[in-house]
């Protein structure tokens, strides 16, 4: 395995109290500049945004926090609730005391937490930046109590953790499940995503109490009506090679977002799948500079 990727922008790390849980922030770029905020997806942590931070122009300011159960966030050590992840976003801007509307940018989980957050709270939020926070697919109300009893069944026995032997260990499946990573760039996520554990070898930097299903089914006639609420303009990048797009079958149709966000900006960056702040962060900098460049401010 190759050397890990080597920063260029060495991040700020500090820690907040949201809603009783601390939580950890990195930033980057000027503390003065008005922040853009980075959500990260699910089961990854904010250190894993540094390439792109490093592609972006130096006096971007950027906080990227961990969501509760993730990265250097507390653990709740019991079942996690989407609904916290919107509070507790609710309670960093509070924290931030931001005079203005800020800039969200958020991949996968992170982008549509950004989404439904600008539909909630638009007053807040000056633009979106999705990265594949495309939504669920649909799901069937009949899907309902068997997800309830799975989850139930769930409860009873508590989730492990992940563990392996070492970084490289990690690395070598990140690098074989996607090619389109560099070997550098897998090795330095392998490291944000594990920390040393007591017993030997490396363990997974997240709380193992995200792997239960949710008793509660996706609603996306709930979501499409959040984003008809949005105010703001929204970019939103797709992969060519996403391994999940092509699951929401007619609704990933461009006519689809259009219908429920009005100023709506839909880009496809080819070559690249649903990682894509992973795999070129380069093509992925470049796609929101050229944004943010002709972004309305109205």
């Amino acid at each position: 395995m190759s050397e890990t990727y080597r920063a260029r922008r060495i991040p700020r790390e500090s820690f907040v109290e949201l809603r009783g849980l601390r939580h950890r922030l990195l930033a980057w770029g000027p503390s003065e500049a008005p922040p853009r905020v980075l959500l990260h997806g699910f089961m990854d942590c904010s250190d894993t945004y540094q390439s792109l931070v490093d592609a972006l122009p130096d006096d971007w300011h950027c906080i990227a926090p961990d969501w509760r159960g993730f990265g250097g966030s507390a653990h709740t050590g019991m079942p996690y609730w989407f609904a916290d992840y919107l509070a507790d976003l609710d309670a960093l801007l509070d924290s931030l005391s931001l005079a203005q509307p800020l800039r969200l940018v958020g991949h996968s989980m992170g982008g549509n937490i950004a989404a439904l957050y600008a539909g909630i709270r638009p007053e807040r939020i000056r633009s979106v930046a999705s990265l594949e926070g495309f939504g669920l697919p649909r799901t069937d109300p009949v899907e309902a109590p068997i997800r309830q009893r799975r989850w139930l069944d769930e409860l009873r026995s508590p989730p492990a953790g992940s563990r392996y032997l070492s970084v490289s260990q990690l690395a070598e499946k990140l690098a074989h499940r996607n090619p389109r990573l560099s070997p550098a760039y897998a090795r330095f996520v392998a490291d944000a995503w594990t920390i040393p554990s007591p017993e030997g070898g490396r363990v997974a930097r997240f709380d193992p109490w995200h792997r239960l299903v949710t008793p509660v089914l996706y609603r996306r006639e709930e979501i499409e009506a959040t984003w008809r609420n949005i105010t703001a303009p929204v970019l939103m990048l797709l992969a060519s090679e996403s391994e999940f797009l092509g699951r929401l079958g007619p609704d990933a149709e461009p006519g689809a977002f259009h219908a429920h966000l009005s100023r709506l900006t839909l880009h496809t960056l080819s070559g690249l799948g649903h990682m894509m702040h992973h795999e070129d962060p380069l093509k992925v900098a470049a796609a929101l500079q050229d944004w943010y460049a002709a972004e309305p401010t109205a």
